[in-house]
């Protein structure tokens, strides 16, 4: 019986840590779409690893690091009217343990220069009891 009850407790304190590991990649989703829908990229990065080992794979070829990934963004969308406004659809989060997670995910920007969308997968990693991204591959 006590091995039934110690299990019991186990699974449900493992529950609430999933639960809080995902609504906080959930907040960084959002302010990530808050931080870009008022034009800053500098504020949207916060939500990735501040690394050399950062990956991002987008249309061409894979870049690695956060100031790349950075410098990338900031020429492709050099000003606001060129982000537009950014709608995230989460398709699925599953935390795989308590140190990783993937997310599966549609984006959507509108402007005046035309709407663009994809979809996108993220790695998110705990690093120092923080949810970072550590690769992003969008489409």
């Amino acid at each position: 019986m006590r091995k039934l009850l110690l299990s019991f407790i186990l699974i449900i304190c493992s529950c609430t840590i999933f639960a809080q590991d995902r609504q906080a990649i959930l907040k960084i989703m959002s302010d990530q779409q808050t931080a870009w829908n008022k034009g800053d990229i500098d504020g949207f990065m916060q939500g990735y690893w501040k690394s050399d080992s950062l990956v991002f794979v987008g249309k061409t070829t894979p870049q690695y690091g956060w100031q790349t990934t950075t410098d990338h963004y900031k020429k492709s969308y050099p000003n606001k009217a060129a982000m537009g406004q950014l709608v995230f659809t989460i398709i699925k989060l599953e935390i795989l343990d308590k140190n990783n997670a993937f997310m599966l995910g549609g984006w959507h920007l509108t402007r005046d220069a035309g709407a663009l969308g994809g979809y996108f997968t993220l790695w998110f990693k705990k690093i120092n009891g923080e949810w970072k991204i550590v690769c992003d591959h969008t489409s």
